[in-house]
């Protein structure tokens, strides 16, 4: 008899042990790790009204409300589509290397069980804040001109037809992460996407009424730097928080991002400071977002170092996009999108095959390899976003239209387009 109850102790000991074993190897959620995601998604998710409010000073008075509600209002558009169906095109089992499986449709099976070392619930989420910047971030190049009914319409079915499967070639398990092709926090998928769709729809859409012969100057310089606030500081959840843990690397890339802002912002000035005789606060805080924007996929690839050399090159290589390139090819992107986040989104995916050290090799490190398939990722996201939003402009251009008319664009879309006026007193 106490035979057999030892060996029921040793069996119960031993099949104890196992279970713990198999359990300390089972993906687990690490609460430091879902608190800095949790505060990063808010990050990311602040940043969207940020842009909004940093636009809005950039246009006309008549067009202020107008041009941020197109930021507010797609956060919630694409939050909802997210949810029923980005998510899964997005993230969804990998179907041949294109597109992700239905099986989250819905949020079908997201719950709080673990992705990683977080709630797979909270990465959804997360991912989804960069869903609503980016499209978000397009519609800077036609402020000031375009139907509010045409933006809903457009942002849809851009998320559907370009976005979502960009972000499962990248992020999703797709072809182009199978080949080795790098983005740390969005400089594909968020910023050559939208800098290139911009530059389209400007083209397309045409120049505003009077440009370049009037003067169209931002008409509150004091919004946009705060709005310019808003995003420097939602930009350490952007690129940080893409480490998906409060780890070193997320330490790296918060670094990196701070280094490479405040490098372009230097750089942008003392090169308008030289060309032009003074340095501007509308070009300072145009630096910084070129700084941003070039760090963005390098982010938790590179040291410190590293992110000076590329904030700098983004910071003069933007400054020259903005300045030189579009008065001289002539067209009216409003805001400066496709020059400041087309241009930085692709230096940084290529300074990223060059300057790459951590968890990766560049060319500078003895990685020559990773150079070119950066720059395939960048080719293929340049063709992707401009032939999928040409015919999606085509598209809605010819069921509900793009422009308003002639007399609205005059008076102003923010009393045309939503009755109010944001300087009625």
């Amino acid at each position: 008899m106490k035979s057999a109850v030892l060996l029921l102790s040793l069996l119960a000991v031993f099949f104890g042990w196992t279970g713990a074993a198999l359990a300390a190897d089972a993906a687990v959620i690490d609460k430091a790790d879902t608190a800095w995601l949790l505060i990063s998604t808010a990050l990311v998710m602040f940043m969207v009204p940020g842009l909004g409010i940093f636009y809005s000073g950039m246009a006309r008075k008549k067009n202020v409300l107008s041009t941020i509600m197109h930021s507010f209002f797609i956060l919630c558009l694409i939050t909802v589509q997210w949810i029923i169906a980005g998510y899964t095109l997005s993230f969804g089992p990998d179907l041949s290397g294109f597109i992700g499986g239905l099986e989250f449709l819905g949020l079908d099976g997201v719950g709080v069980e673990p992705k990683g070392t977080v709630p797979h619930l909270l990465f959804m989420a997360f991912q989804g804040m960069f869903a609503a910047i980016t499209v978000a971030l397009i519609t800077g190049a036609f402020a000031e001109r375009i139907k509010f009914s045409a933006v809903v319409v457009f942002s849809i079915l851009w998320a559907f037809i370009v976005y979502d499967p960009l972000c499962h070639w990248v992020w999703g398990g797709g072809w182009l992460q199978k080949l080795g092709v790098l983005d740390f926090a969005g400089g594909i998928v968020v910023h050559i996407s939208s800098g290139v769709s911009a530059l389209v729809a400007a083209i397309y859409v045409g120049r505003r009424r009077g440009w370049p012969r009037e003067l169209m100057a931002p008409h509150n310089l004091t919004l946009t730097v705060i709005g310019m606030g808003i995003l420097w500081f939602g930009w350490f959840g952007f690129n940080a928080g893409s480490a998906l843990a409060s780890d070193g690397i997320a330490v790296g890339a918060f670094v990196a991002t701070n280094v490479s802002a405040a490098v372009g912002t230097l750089t942008w000035g003392f090169i308008e400071w030289a060309h032009r005789g003074k340095p501007t606060l509308l070009g300072a805080m145009s630096g910084a977002v070129a700084g941003l924007g070039s760090i963005t996929p390098a982010a938790g690839f590179v040291s410190p170092s590293s992110a000076i050399a590329i904030g700098l090159v983004g910071g003069g290589l933007c400054y020259i996009a903005v300045t030189i390139m579009k008065p001289r090819l002539g067209y009216d992107d409003t805001l400066d999108v496709f020059g400041i986040h087309g241009i930085a989104g692709t230096w940084g995916t290529l300074a990223t095959g060059l300057f790459a050290s951590i968890g990766a090799t560049g060319l500078f490190y003895g990685g020559p390899g990773l150079l070119m398939k950066q720059a395939i990722g960048a080719g293929v996201t340049i063709v992707l976003s401009a032939a999928g939003t040409l015919v999606i402009l085509k598209a809605v251009d010819m069921t509900i239209g793009i422009r308003v008319a002639a007399e609205d664009e005059i008076q102003g879309l923010d009393i045309t387009q939503h009755e109010e006026s944001g300087y009625s007193l």
